[in-house]
């Protein structure tokens, strides 16, 4: 089983970015699905968190209203599409799924996934 994120660069402040996973080996659909961040210095954090059996979905409060999490279980790639983009959101971008369900309590924590991509770089600039 292989995610590969892409999809990051550098942008202004106040712009857009659309981030991708591929998966492969597995449906993604067959189990939880998530973005974390890692901003140098700082801890991974969960972004958004997806359960697909409940559509439960998970934003981080500095996140909501201005990103969103998609999939396209025809090609087997969730997204997530960033917009108003700040200077804090500078991190690199992780995709990470689940073979199954993660029980909604546990569904923010980096250690429910078993499955994680190599990461993307958002840089935004001021």
């Amino acid at each position: 089983v292989q995610l590969q994120a892409f999809g990051g660069g550098l942008v202004q402040a106040g712009g857009s970015l659309r981030l991708s996973c591929a998966a492969s080996g597995r449906t993604l659909s067959s189990g939880n699905m998530a973005w974390f961040r890692q901003a140098p210095g700082k801890e991974r954090e969960v972004v958004v968190a997806l359960d697909p059996f409940t559509r439960h979905t998970y934003y981080a409060d500095s996140v909501k209203g201005r990103f969103t999490i998609s999939r396209d279980n025809a090609v087997n790639t969730m997204y997530l599409e960033m917009h108003s983009l700040k200077p804090g959101d500078t991190a690199v971008y992780y995709c990470a799924s689940r073979n199954g369900r993660i029980i909604t309590s546990y569904m923010t924590r980096a250690e429910a996934y078993d499955t994680w991509g190599q990461g993307t770089q958002v840089t935004v600039s001021s």
